[in-house]
């Protein structure tokens, strides 16, 4: 054993070693010219590549021109967290959607060990805060940051690792990733002007939305076909690409306030297993916005525009409608469409999407950018849509959502009451094809007001609400048909009356030329 004075000594001079090369390096860096010093970096790193037998390789977070993040950087990160929570000392934690599954990543400048075929590697994970001298915008996150994994391994394995193990961490990440996956819901921050690149575009919470094909109002046979359309365009990534499109499909769902149209996006994600992206185009300050927000989308989504409509005036027309309206409405609806109109004029003044890039947008050359995606369009007036836009190769598939029909009715009460049949049924079928009611009136009627849950109650008042609806449709159906006689008669009244004028200015004129 070395006497203790030794060992103080030994450590006494490598304090000081350290301290010398931490000064010299600091006069280096102050006062050595930049291009000289950039010289003398360059020749340093290959003279220690000569001496270090080892190779590393970076995979940056976004890398080069490209607008999206890198897929290799997202697999890594994937396949590092079941070694992370093993080897590392400081972990990152995330829930999944169950809140009970918890995946731990390493924290940053965390190193751990992998071994491949008998090869072992390093794997680092570094973030570098950008300088105010550094402007190279394409390597840069919004948040001024930079985030990577480096790769340390033998030169001996260079093949091993090139050729081999990172295709296998690309795999398994990809595995892992979709074990693990955390649906989301997003919606799109509204523009603030800022010209910072990779802005924050998208803001989520957990997608945890129960709703299923199974507990969805409708049709059966109609139910059924559009989830095999869904499975189908799921599992039909090799025919986009045999004959030349975009995997992606599009949906338009139509039909009035509460007849399931947000509930059935719903469903399409769950049944899917897809992320929801829910675009407000009111926020979008241009199409080149759009596209930005289109590049950010993920595949294995839903991207989903509600009530189309009223979001953009994008044609021109729906305003031309109003104004044609207001002259055949009572002063109350005037009144609103003047508000709505005014409305809309303000939204154009916010953004400045067109129809034209929107269209790109769903259906472009932008489009192409990621695949197995849905776009759903919703509307409760189809008839408003200029018919560019809803066009087949566009919107491919379109939905109508109705009113609740008996079949739904019967959907609705195994869902809330748990019923398959009841004495009530019959009238009620009865009641559903004399009157219109939406399956969320149904639904609310046969929800339970009290902790004994009856079921007598609840199918009692639906029926009750179905006669007054009924009764309510009758009386605004002769009301309409009463105002639409005043009208006729007092067209005939004005009509008569310029025929009356008409007859006494003639009279009028013959006086004139007899006298």
């Amino acid at each position: 054993m070395f006497p203790m004075g030794y060992a103080f000594g030994k450590t006494s001079d490598l304090g000081t070693t350290i301290a010398s090369l931490f000064f010299f390096y600091t006069i280096f860096e102050r006062y050595v010219p930049r291009r000289l010093r950039a010289r003398v970096e360059k020749y340093t790193h290959r003279l220690l590549g000569f001496l270090s037998p080892y190779i590393q390789i970076v995979f940056n977070e976004y890398t080069g021109e490209r607008l999206e993040r890198s897929r290799l950087y997202s697999a890594i990160q994937s396949y590092l967290s079941s070694d992370s929570s093993k080897q590392a000392k400081r972990l990152q934690a995330d829930t999944l959607l169950n809140s009970k599954s918890i995946v731990l990543t390493m924290d940053d400048y965390e190193e751990i060990t992998d071994s491949y075929q008998g090869a072992k590697m390093w794997w680092v994970v570094g973030r570098i805060v950008r300088n105010d001298s550094q402007n190279n915008f394409y390597h840069w996150r919004g948040d001024g940051e930079r985030r990577y994994y480096k790769l340390t391994f033998h030169k001996k394995h260079r093949e091993l690792v090139t050729d081999l193990y990172l295709n296998h961490v690309m795999e398994e990440g990809k595995k892992i990733r979709i074990q693990n996956r955390q649906r989301r819901l997003y919606t799109n921050n509204r523009s603030d002007g800022a010209s910072r690149y990779r802005e924050k575009m998208w803001s989520h919470v957990s997608f945890d939305h129960p709703a299923s094909f199974r507990t969805l109002a409708m049709d059966p046979e109609k139910k059924k076909e559009i989830v095999d359309d869904l499975i189908t365009f799921r599992e039909s990534k090799d025919y986009y690409q045999e004959i030349g499109k975009a995997w992606k499909r599009g949906y338009l769902l139509y039909g009035p306030p509460g007849t399931g149209k947000s509930t059935m996006i719903a469903a399409m994600a769950n049944l899917l297993e897809y992320d929801v992206y829910d675009l407000e185009l009111t926020s979008v300050k241009d199409n080149i916005e759009l596209r930005k927000l289109l590049i950010e989308v993920s595949s294995k989504s839903i991207i989903v525009i509600e009530d189309i409509d009223c979001s953009l005036d994008l044609t021109g027309q729906r305003k031309k409608k109003d104004e044609d309206n207001e002259e055949e409405g009572d002063q109350e609806d005037k009144n609103l469409k003047i508000k709505n109109v005014r409305k809309e004029v303000k939204v154009d003044k916010e953004s400045k999407v067109t129809l034209s890039g929107l269209l790109n947008f769903i259906d472009g050359l932008w489009s192409s950018c990621g695949g197995e995606r849905l776009i759903v369009f919703t509307t409760n007036y189809v008839d408003r849509l200029d018919p560019a836009l809803i066009r087949r190769g566009r919107m491919d598939k379109h939905v109508e959502l109705s009113y609740c029909t008996f079949e739904g009715f019967k959907v609705l009460a195994k869902n809330y009451l748990r019923l398959d049949s009841h004495k009530l049924f019959e009238t009620i079928e009865q009641l559903l094809s004399e009157t219109q009611m939406t399956p969320a009136d149904v639904a609310e009627n046969l929800t339970p007001k009290n902790a004994s849950r009856d079921v007598e109650a609840c199918l009692e008042n639906l029926v009750e609400a179905l006669e007054t609806a009924k009764q309510a449709a009758k009386s605004k159906a002769e009301e309409e048909k009463r105002k639409r006689s005043i009208k006729v008669e007092n067209k005939q009244r004005q009509t008569s009356s310029k025929d009356e004028e008409a007859k006494e200015e003639l009279v009028g004129q013959s006086s004139t030329l007899k006298n």
